[in-house]
């Protein structure tokens, strides 16, 4: 139960507010249930709960689905606020040291980059805390984070970030050509368009957005490759089998021996990595931890 400043008891409950933040981002009563853990029928109850305890209706039931009407909407924004002070409250009694399990899903590139570290010092740091990894592309796991299947994803940022999910960017990684060492072409284009192309998966995230700029450039591959493990990639090229576009991850070695590494484009395309997590996340505190984690494991390794 809420107070007012006076102390007059308001009849309204957090996990109301947070159902009721769940429906505006996501749309509709079902697909909010779905996200959050409820049935269409418990978010329908929680609805009724706070238009009771406030005296007045939230949404406009003659459309389909159901939508905020301006008393609804005005209370979605107070209540944005309400459950994200609730959630600082609650890591300031609790402390630094934080329990539980956090289900994270995480892109190839970054199981084999930074994360290791971070999650290395996580354990130190919160050992109370478990974090259940499992790895996948980043269309996959953003729809899994959706879906309410894991609480947060390391991706490559989308294009187009869905209603209901929050993004936090850790770092930005710039875009390069590899090739072999004794490759005598010098500029990234004449590399691109005489040798091999091996591809990043088209479906990638990072796949699109390397094709988005081969197009926008006019550069003409040949694909003879596609793939979506960069230490693979990294390795058919390093023994002559072609050319390809790839992240650089801020790690003491991203590539193999035998590698020649050209910017792409001036000033060199990058791909933004980061987490992302439900708006209405449960979780949220365990997420801050982790994206801290992440953030000062980048920025150890830049200094």
């Amino acid at each position: 139960m809420l107070f007012l400043a006076g102390g007059a008891p308001i009849p309204v409950e957090l996990r109301h507010l947070r159902t009721l933040v769940a429906i505006a981002d996501y749309g509709g009563f079902a697909v909010a249930g779905e996200a959050i853990g409820l049935t269409q029928s418990a978010v329908s109850l929680h609805v009724k709960a706070l238009e009771e305890g406030l005296g007045t209706l939230l949404f406009d039931r003659s459309k389909r689905p159901p939508l905020l009407n301006p008393r609804g909407a005005d209370l979605v924004e107070r209540a944005r606020e309400i459950v994200r002070l609730c959630a600082d409250l609650e890591d300031s009694l609790t402390g630094a040291d934080i329990a539980g399990v956090l289900e994270l899903g995480a892109i190839p590139t970054v199981l084999t980059g930074t994360l290791p570290g971070a999650l290395a010092s996580m354990r130190a740091a919160q050992p109370r805390l478990l974090v259940r990894l499992t790895s996948g592309l980043s269309g996959e796991l953003a729809r899994r984070v959706f879906k309410g299947e894991l609480d947060a994803g390391i991706v490559t940022e989308p294009v187009e970030l869905a209603t209901g999910l929050s993004w936090h960017p850790i770092a930005a990684e710039p875009l390069v050509v590899i090739a072999p060492e004794d490759a005598r072409e010098e500029s990234d284009h004449d590399l691109l368009e005489s040798r091999p192309f091996i591809r990043f998966k088209r479906f990638a995230w990072a796949g699109q957005l390397i094709d988005a700029r081969l197009r926008d450039r006019g550069i003409k591959v040949r694909t003879n490759m596609e793939m979506d493990s960069l230490e693979a990639i990294s390795l058919m090229v390093a023994h002559g089998l072609g050319v390809s576009v790839v992240p650089l991850r801020n790690i003491p070695q991203p590539f193999p021996p035998h590698v020649k590494v050209v910017d792409f484009g001036r000033p060199p395309v990058q791909r933004v990595v980061g987490l992302i997590e439900r708006t209405t996340n449960p979780k949220a505190h365990f997420v801050r931890a982790l994206h801290g984690m992440l953030l000062s494991q980048n920025v150890a390794k830049s200094s």
